[in-house]
């Protein structure tokens, strides 16, 4: 997993109107918490977060004025219709300690002839793993499954050092038989039959 280095400034005024005045000067408001250490509020450089974000569960070296914190996000808020960063929680991690994350499913395989359908229970699996080593997607295998199979979370390969944070049995894929359409024909006698 690659780090990303990024600079916080401590902010200092909080509210809708200070949120604002950072927005416009292209940074964005952010909370730090964790090991029982007082919260601590920051402005992080918008586009910088942003580009950061495209790696999910991304692990942040920040620099808060000269002062050095490893964090990974773990609430973010955008703005609904244009998906700007509003605002992010990040929580402080040691190199070594473990984390719980939720990690990308990423489906490959071929379904066994016929028509399927994939019904995806999860798209991102909660794990635990080391902080310094969060896998950026698990891979599940649906080679040759047809419908009635089930792929639960027991079943998805795990790195090495990562375990499950859900119940083994919790369903993660199922395939679906496809539901034949009824033919053209037999529906418009159907129709016409109630005259």
């Amino acid at each position: 997993m690659a780090d990303v280095n990024l600079t916080a400034e401590v902010r200092k005024e909080f509210g809708k109107g200070a949120a604002r005045r950072l927005r416009r000067e292209d940074k964005m408001p952010a909370v730090i918490y964790g090991h029982g250490a007082e919260p601590v509020h920051v402005a992080l450089p918008r586009y910088d977060m942003m580009m950061a974000l495209k790696t999910p569960n991304v692990l942040i070296n920040l620099d808060i004025e000269g002062r050095k914190e490893l964090v990974i996000p773990k609430d973010v808020q955008r703005e609904a219709i244009r998906s700007f960063l509003l605002h992010a929680d990040l929580l402080v991690v040691k190199k070594g300690e473990k984390v719980t994350v939720d990690v990308p499913i990423h489906v490959e395989g071929e379904l066994a002839p016929g028509q399927h359908l994939l019904e995806h229970a999860l798209n991102t699996l909660p794990v635990e793993a080391e902080a310094t080593h969060i896998p950026e997607t698990v891979t599940v295998s649906v080679d040759g499954l047809a419908a009635g199979d089930t792929v639960y979370a027991k079943d998805v390969q795990l790195p090495k050092g990562t375990t499950l944070a859900v119940e083994a049995d919790d369903v993660v894929i199922q395939v679906l038989a496809a539901q034949a359409e009824e033919p053209a024909a037999e529906a418009a006698e159907g129709e016409g039959s109630g005259e």
